[in-house]
């Protein structure tokens, strides 16, 4: 009975990020000219952000929690960094929820888009062969951050506490689950924001 409850869990957790991706190929890719991902917009309420700095907050942050605190591997990050145009910023750069317009400069869009798709096939892969029984462990994950991915506990001190003594089950339903959905919605609002509604 357990062992089927946490099959149908990675089951769910795939399906969820399967339409993570829908949404992200068809509300933001299908709709918004590359060209606009930096344009920032924002309201009184939600601060101005741009899809580019959305995109690369939410997959990077998926990048760690997969790669690294789960896996004990670099992130793939560390690999793309000249591509993505990132060489000059700080490891830490892209997580924090406020966006760094000088970070979304930096940012070339091709290669943004690229490094997403090969976060989300990675997680996929994962997700095809992680034991079930996985989930229920708790990654040492702020040793891996500082140490396998140079984010110290100095620089952004809430995501170490936020991922200390959290099992693999709430990674993959936080990080690659919940905080997909979360962004992408608000990628959603900034296409909107800006006037690119197909509806």
């Amino acid at each position: 009975m357990w062992h089927s409850w946490l099959m149908d869990l990675v089951e769910w957790i795939r399906a969820d990020l399967s339409s993570i991706r829908s949404r992200f190929d068809h509300g933001i890719v299908a709709q918004i000219d590359p060209t606009l991902w930096k344009r920032r917009a924002g309201d009184d309420v939600h601060p101005a952000q741009s899809i580019a700095w959305l995109l690369l907050h939410v997959v990077y942050h998926q990048d760690l929690a997969v790669q690294s605190a789960v896996q004990n591997r670099a992130p793939l990050m560390a690999n793309r960094r000249t591509l993505l145009g990132l060489d000059e910023v700080a490891a830490h750069g892209g997580l924090q929820e406020r966006e760094d317009p000088a970070i979304t400069a930096a940012l070339d869009i091709g290669a943004l888009r690229t490094y997403a798709t090969e976060v989300w096939d990675a997680t996929d892969e994962w997700l095809d062969r992680v034991a079930t029984m996985a989930f229920d462990t708790i990654p040492d994950a702020s040793w891996r951050l500082e140490h396998l991915a140079g984010v110290t506990e100095t620089a952004v001190p809430w995501l170490h506490a936020m991922w200390t003594a959290k099992t693999v089950g709430w990674f993959a339903q936080w990080e690659v689950v919940g905080h997909g959905y979360t962004h992408v919605g608000e990628m959603t609002a900034v296409r909107n924001q800006l006037g690119l509604s197909p509806f």
